[in-house]
């Protein structure tokens, strides 16, 4: 909404808004001069071109104020957005940029970028508000905001920060698993009362033999694996194996907690 309420008083027309913010995000990548020529031939005069580039630089929302004035619908919305921020307590975390424009034109609000705070590495996620974009593929109109980030750029941040796991234990502590399709609901049960006493179970209800159970149970390097069997579950037991140790035995399925 800035950046259109900006092209409105520059004098860009409105059928060449999406191209426009195209070119605008690609300021971020590319020097003006590289890309001039591609704003010149959409109509845009030298003088609109510097003025909205030097409207890209203001930072903070009361400069912008100076140039769209009170009466400016955006400017609500991007005072509201950091009252909530402040109301919420994560302001600190918000920097107003008026270059941030995103490339994708159904856009129709506030759109954002989050970055590390060193700065080091690019846009790790990006998004924004848009109202019509559900409507414009024929569904029914709707208000929403929606990002996304990149896999890539997580990563290399993890790996600077040394965060990055590195997935050698799974944090499955206990495999469940049923012995026949009969068993699924009692083996459901077993993993249900584990789950709710905190652990972090695994259930197979997939038909695989013990042996691949226990394989299963060792490859997540799980504390434990249980198998729901006839025979034991009625007596109310269940086959509880301590893989570290390689002992089993028959638990009391009101003793697994």
């Amino acid at each position: 909404q800035v950046l259109a309420e900006i092209m409105t008083k520059l004098g860009v027309p409105d059928d060449k808004f999406g191209a426009t913010c195209v070119l605008v995000d690609k300021l971020e990548k590319v020097p003006l001069e590289a890309i001039r020529p591609d704003f010149l031939a959409l109509g845009l005069t030298d003088e609109v071109i510097d003025s909205l580039v030097e409207v890209l630089a203001l930072k903070t929302v009361d400069e912008l104020r100076v140039l769209l004035g009170d009466d400016s619908k955006a400017l609500d919305h991007l005072t509201s957005l950091f009252a909530y921020a402040e109301a919420y307590g994560f302001s600190d975390w918000l920097v107003f940029d008026a270059s941030v424009v995103r490339g994708l034109s159904y856009y129709t609000g506030v759109v954002f970028e989050a970055f590390d705070r060193s700065g080091e590495f690019r846009a790790i996620m990006g998004g924004g508000r848009y109202d019509k974009l559900l409507s414009t593929f024929g569904g029914q109109p709707l208000e929403a905001a929606g990002f996304g980030f990149g896999d890539a750029v997580i990563i290399e941040l993890l790996k600077s920060k040394d965060l990055l796991p590195t997935f050698d234990a799974s944090g499955v502590q206990v495999v469940v698993c049923a012995f026949s399709p009969e068993l699924h609901g009692a083996a459901i049960e077993v993993a249900s009362k584990l789950r709710e006493a905190g652990g972090a179970v695994d259930l197979v209800l997939e038909s695989k033999k013990p042996k691949w159970v226990l394989k299963h149970a060792a490859r997540l390097a799980a504390e434990y694996a249980v198998i729901v069997a006839p025979d034991e579950w009625g007596q109310g037991n269940v086959r509880v194996k301590n893989m570290a140790e390689g002992e089993q035995a028959d638990v009391p399925v009101g003793e697994l907690a």
